[in-house]
């Protein structure tokens, strides 16, 4: 009964339904014969049959962007999804697979299409989806092979390690990779990875401009090889995530000197969730102050800040004439800090957002942090 409504509609929502076998025809008919953007059917426990009916209607729309995580996908869906991408009229830009099961044989398939010129993909969303490094070959093949027009790839929550990385940084060192956005969160990487990554990001080739690698045990040795690669002039980096990486003040020292060095264009930092305390974040506040700095968006939560660094963070706002977005949830901050930060950020043209969720604040100091919109808490 929906369907002549859903060819009218750019977006199309079924997340967290239950779709029947007998819908998905007319679903797929509705794909087919309308003028839907972008469909939606996350969690809807779509399986890989129902998926196969789907794929009628995808080799032959108007679709951009399908969402679908936690569908109970696996491989076998995967030659239905190549040959719909290899249509010759699929318009797919983003595909969003994130937690379905399809492997490291899925995923190998998947880079048949990856390297057909029919294929259109830009954006391919791999969170959770049970890959190893075995797969990493075929997709680093994809994306240097010159029919590939991805531009980002996540593979958050995999197990990719020290092969993969190695496979994939190889094809970020050739003139034909477009990637500009490349994701391993929870990766299974460690230090020994770090040499990959700093031979990719010191490449004239290489054109990421975003990097995530939180919640991987780099350590010290490893994150000073990266930071070797971000003060080239001819890395592009600009948004870097080493969250949880089992940082030290040193790396944030050198992090503060990258970031000073007048060749750096980072302008997002996310360095949460490390125990270097006042002293060692002190690094970026005075980075951030610099005039070289670009930085736009600083994330340091759970650092072990305490009221002690108030008199360094404030002096860094105050100096920053592009710090946007400043993160210090989950610290040791107290109602003897809440006036001055107040203050500052009222003065401030450039601050738009501060998070102090989780601090040690009274409810007394809260009703003081409302005076400010530009304060979460």
């Amino acid at each position: 009964m929906l369907a002549p409504t859903m060819t009218l509609s750019r977006k199309i929502c079924l997340s967290q339904s239950s779709l029947s076998a007998g819908a998905v025809p007319h679903l797929a008919s509705a794909l087919s014969r309308g003028i839907t953007e972008e469909l939606d059917l996350s969690h809807s426990h779509l399986g890989d049959e129902k998926f196969k009916i789907l794929c009628a209607g995808i080799r032959d729309c108007k679709l951009h962007t399908i969402q679908l995580t936690v569908c109970n996908l696996t491989e076998a869906m995967c030659e239905d999804l190549v040959s719909a991408l290899t249509s010759g009229s699929s318009q797919l830009c983003v595909l969003d697979l994130t937690f379905n099961d399809i492997g490291d044989q899925g995923l190998t398939k998947l880079c048949k299409a990856l390297q057909s010129p029919l294929c259109k993909l830009q954006d391919l969303q791999l969170h959770g989806c049970k890959l190893t490094a075995a797969s990493m070959d075929s997709l680093s093949a994809a994306l240097c092979s010159g029919q590939s027009e991805l531009r980002e790839v996540n593979l958050n929550h995999n197990t990719i390690g020290e092969r993969g990385v190695e496979a994939l940084c190889k094809s970020l060192q050739q003139p034909l990779c477009k990637l500009r956005s490349l994701k391993f969160f929870d990766s299974d990487l460690t230090g020994s990875c770090c040499p990959h990554l700093m031979a990719a990001l010191m490449s004239e080739h290489c054109s990421l401009s975003e990097l995530d690698l939180s919640v991987n045990d780099l350590g010290q040795e490893g994150a000073l090889q990266l930071c070797q690669a971000l003060r080239q002039p001819g890395c592009r980096l600009e948004k870097l995530c080493l969250q949880r990486c089992e940082l030290t003040e040193p790396v944030f020292k050198e992090l503060s000197s990258v970031l000073t060095s007048g060749n750096s264009r980072l302008k997002s930092l996310a360095v949460g969730i490390h125990a270097v305390g006042d002293q060692g974040v002190k690094h970026l506040w005075d980075a951030v102050a610099h005039p070289s700095c670009l930085l736009e968006e600083l994330d340091v939560e759970m650092t072990g800040l305490t009221d002690a660094c108030l008199e360094d963070l404030c002096a860094a706002i105050r100096a920053s004439k592009t710090l946007k977005t400043l993160e210090l949830r989950n610290n040791s901050l107290t109602d003897a800090s809440v006036p001055a930060i107040v203050e500052v950020l009222q003065d401030s043209d450039n601050m738009q957002e501060m998070n102090l969720k989780y601090n040690d604040f009274s409810e007394e100091a809260l009703s003081i942090l409302d005076e400010c919109d530009k304060i979460r808490y």
